[in-house]
């Protein structure tokens, strides 16, 4: 009797263990995964580490790559890099975005001095992101206006 009893201790003492540590976590899973979008002007594909460069060193981005999610495929009809960003960070075809000469085509503004704002009612993918809890950020040349 002493044995089965200890046995059924053992038993009790082996399927509750790993319980025990459930409350000793210190470190919360994030709800949401963290987001990067990195875009560069004139950067051919095979420019980085990652998708096989050698020459210069990418560490860094080398290591977000291997680490994350990477999106290989984005195309726009444009060479020039504020209507290729307003389209990444719109989601517009270029022809319909406000930006680099369309600005004539799509509200009639005489005069174009140049590459004018995007209109303040343009939802961003950045805006969206903020509305799902993201904090957001934009470091570098943005280009589509205020």
């Amino acid at each position: 009797m002493k044995n089965y009893r200890n046995c059924v201790a053992l038993a009790a003492a082996l399927t509750l263990q790993p319980l025990l540590g459930q409350g000793a976590q210190t470190e919360s899973i994030p709800e949401n995964p963290n987001v990067i979008f990195v875009m560069c002007d004139d950067m051919g594909y095979g420019q980085l580490g990652c998708y096989g460069q050698k020459v210069i060193k990418t560490p860094r981005i080398d290591q977000m790559a291997k680490e994350g999610l990477r999106l290989t495929d984005y195309y726009y009809g444009t060479s020039v890099c504020a209507s290729s960003r307003c389209s990444l960070m719109t989601g517009q075809h270029v022809g319909h975005a406000h930006i680099c000469g369309n600005y004539e085509i799509m509200r009639s503004v005489e005069n174009e001095s140049g590459q004018l704002p995007i209109p303040d009612e343009t939802i961003t993918v950045a805006e969206k992101m903020s509305e799902a809890g993201y904090s957001t950020a934009l470091i570098g040349k943005w280009g589509l206006g205020a």
